[in-house]
């Protein structure tokens, strides 16, 4: 009976704190459904973006890899970067020449077998996948394209844990021996300043200049501003390029004078 006495006067008080965490509890639950069901349909789209390329391209030939990538996203949902992002990725790789390049998320292998296809017979390509599945489809999609192994490596990793490791994957040569000359970022947008930052750290990065892709996706832009600020407190190693509604285009190199655009 004392308890019910003494549990009365606090009811309203343990009303709002179960109340408040129902609340959370709800919210948190609702976070985890929405991540599961992302990640689910990002398993569907890369199974379902596979298959018809797989099916459908001429095998052994890039262009038409690329062409087939393309028309599956003219009538379907695609994770691949669109054909204007493409453009403007082509555009910067064409300029800088690179000889070294690391991808950061592969999103079906689009852009690795666009990047391949326009880096010279000596160039590499590390990819960087944290999802087996993608990683796995993607490097099918790149043999598919009619790249050898010797031209590529695809990681199953997070950036983070990658970054640390990526020194034995770097092919030495006159130009490769010093770094990355080309980085393209197109996973976490969360995770592209420190993983910057990391690769800097690592010395990973072409100390005579190296550009650096983010590539915009939906929201992101907004998550990139907070990059971009960060970047302009660095004029001594980083300038920003360019920016495009789907990219910005960062440029590093030891001493940087240079300033934006």
């Amino acid at each position: 009976m004392w308890l019910v006495v003494v549990s009365v006067p606090l009811l309203p008080a343990l009303l709002m704190v179960s109340s408040r965490f129902r609340v959370k509890v709800s919210t948190l639950c609702h976070q985890a459904a929405a991540w599961a069901l992302r990640l689910l349909r990002g398993k569907v789209c890369v199974r379902s973006t596979h298959a018809f390329v797989f099916s459908n391209c001429t095998h052994g030939k890039a262009d038409s890899v690329m062409e087939t990538f393309e028309l599956y996203a003219d009538t379907n949902p695609s994770l691949c970067i669109s054909p204007p992002t493409g453009e403007a990725v082509a555009e910067v790789v064409r300029r800088v020449s690179p000889y070294q390049v690391l991808e950061f998320g592969m999103h079906c292998g689009y852009s690795s077998v666009l990047l391949l296809r326009l880096l010279p017979p000596a160039g590499r390509l590390i990819t960087v996948e944290l999802d087996p599945l993608t990683a796995e489809l993607g490097e099918e999609v790149i043999l598919v394209a009619g790249f050898k192994h010797t031209q590529f490596q695809v990681l199953t990793s997070s950036s983070a844990d990658a970054i640390p490791t990526l020194r034995p994957f770097l092919e030495p040569g006159e130009r490769t021996s010093e770094g990355l000359d080309l980085v393209l970022m197109d996973h976490d947008p969360q995770q592209y300043l420190s993983d910057l930052l990391a690769l800097e750290r690592e010395a990973l990065l072409r100390p005579s200049g190296c550009s650096v892709l983010l590539i915009h996706r939906n929201q992101r832009a907004e998550d990139v501003r907070g990059i971009l600020d960060q970047i302009r407190t660095r004029a001594d190693r980083y300038c920003i390029k360019s920016e495009l509604q789907c990219m910005t285009e960062l440029f590093y190199r030891k001493g940087n004078t240079r300033t934006d655009r």
